[in-house]
């Protein structure tokens, strides 16, 4: 059976952008093989929904979205508990006082509500215009200019 020419541009169009995807999913669950099953689940769901797909060349901000949500469906199903003891937890305290000007970014960061975060992550770590940014989180674009700039404004604070 032949492929449709969507499917065509979509399978490309993953296969050129793939560390891209990975690393927006990664950037969500902290986890690599999590990062991995949620790049492949977002596969799977785009290449069953391609018929969804209504302009091809809107086809990166669909499947940027495709990604969010599976990311968001899988920290909502997986709140995950970690239980430390004794000897790791201490081993962690050592180096709080420390201070690396990523790692207390990254901290701060990880600290933002996810409605922040994600407006961070794509708009500054995959390089997405505040459009596509919006059409991504299905939020109007001054929504996300103001959540965008309030988000920087915490950073910023915890960051002095």
């Amino acid at each position: 059976m032949r492929q449709s020419k969507t499917e065509d541009q979509l399978i490309q169009f993953i296969q050129e952008n793939k560390a891209d995807f990975y690393r927006l999913a990664y950037s969500y669950v902290k986890n690599s093989q999590d990062a991995l099953d949620i790049v492949q689940e977002s596969i799977r769901k785009a290449l069953s929904a391609k018929n969804s797909l209504q302009k091809v060349h809107s086809i990166k901000s669909w499947f940027y979205k495709i990604v969010v949500n599976t990311a968001l469906d899988f920290l909502r199903k997986k709140k995950k508990v970690t239980i430390v003891d004794e000897t790791n937890l201490e081993y962690i305290n050592q180096g709080k006082n420390e201070k690396y000007q990523n790692l207390d970014l990254k901290r701060s960061l990880e600290e933002l509500p996810l409605k922040y975060r994600s407006i961070i992550v794509l708009r500054f770590y995959e390089d997405l215009t505040i459009d596509e940014v919006a059409e991504i989180l299905q939020e109007k674009p001054n929504t996300v200019k103001t959540r965008l700039y309030r988000a920087l404004e915490i950073l910023r604070i915890k960051m002095e």
